[in-house]
């Protein structure tokens, strides 16, 4: 990242009055929790700001500070001066969010994916780094921002979460500095740790046996995968929140080195998620293929089909990467 890059966003928000800001649909801690650090700061500078999700700030994530601040976003059209989107790689994945956005409004991308298709006025991307998160900490850092207990908090749970606790690629001393900083503004991480990995609600321990339960390897054990059809996600009354970090199970399997998770949505469409153990087998060149995208080793798409088809082509064209 560079400081012109910053400036620049700088330069687009000072005579901003009215800012929009959100995150993709399906929000995880680093969307939420960057979306509600980034509002606080504007905040701070006398914005007038307004944070949305398509989803809200769903109940798994009610343990960040000032959660309330990310609303659904109105159906009428919202007039901002700027609009910030956050950790989204791809603008559809905006989701309803895109339909309160004004035409003509100017677009602030700020993501840390590879697959960013850079549709903003301005696109701030950084694959090097592992969250938005770090990003932010390091911007504000570098302009001098006080970080206060609510944003610090916020961001150290996008950074923690998107690192896997600081276990996959990508985390480096620039991340463990940012999550350094963030204890020394007031992090409490022994209880938000608690309330990250030790506060699952019950139904998605349910999930979880469902998924060891009918998890199946391919490719000579190299390739572990679990498929969630619509008949068991209304059994179990599973919500969307409840599904992350299942995939971590299968890829921490010894032998595995690629682990892939089926969900059947409504309307004969399955949600992929994938993840690699190696930097060798690419999973974003393969959720590629299907107009999806993400990291090298954490990546999805959203594949029009039924269940039985859509993870048969997936899994012939994961296995051609494995073998690469």
């Amino acid at each position: 990242m560079t400081t012109t890059d910053w400036t620049s966003v700088h330069d687009m928000l000072r005579n901003a009055r009215r800012i929009g800001v959100a995150s993709h649909l399906r929000p995880d801690a680093d969307a939420l929790g960057s979306t509600i650090a980034f509002t606080l700061w504007l905040q701070s500078l006398g914005k007038e700001v307004h944070a949305f999700n398509e989803e809200g700030a769903t109940g798994k994530f009610h343990y960040l500070p000032q959660h309330a601040l990310v609303a659904l976003p109105p159906a009428d059209p919202g007039f901002y001066d700027v609009f910030v989107a956050l950790d989204t790689s791809v603008k559809k994945r905006l989701g309803t969010v895109l339909e309160h956005i004004a035409p003509g409004t100017p677009i602030l991308n700020i993501d840390h994916h590879v697959s960013n298709e850079r549709f903003g006025d301005l696109n701030v991307v950084d694959p090097t780094a592992p969250a938005t998160g770090q990003m932010l900490v390091e911007f504000f850092r570098m302009s001098g921002t006080p970080i206060t207990r609510d944003m610090a908090t916020n961001l150290f749970a996008a950074i923690s979460t998107d690192t896997g606790s600081f276990q996959y690629a990508g985390t480096t001393e620039r991340t463990f500095a940012a999550a350094s900083h963030l204890i020394s503004c007031g992090v409490d991480v022994p209880a938000l740790s608690r309330e990250m990995y030790e506060n699952q609600p019950r139904r998605r321990f349910e999930l979880l046996r469902h998924a060891l339960e009918t998890a199946r390897f391919e490719c000579d054990g190299r390739i572990a995968t679990f498929s969630l059809p619509l008949e068991v996600t209304r059994r179990l009354e599973v919500l969307p929140e409840d599904n992350e970090g299942i995939i971590d199970h299968l890829r921490s399997v010894e032998g595995v080195e690629a682990a892939v998770f089926f969900e059947e949505l409504p309307g004969e469409m399955v949600r992929v998620s994938a993840r690699s153990k190696f930097p060798r087998i690419d999973v974003c060149k393969v959720c590629g293929l299907f107009g999806g995208g993400g990291h090298p080793m954490a990546a999805g798409a959203r594949i029009p089909g039924t269940l039985a088809d859509v993870s048969a082509r997936f899994l012939d064209a994961l296995s051609h990467e494995t073998r690469n």
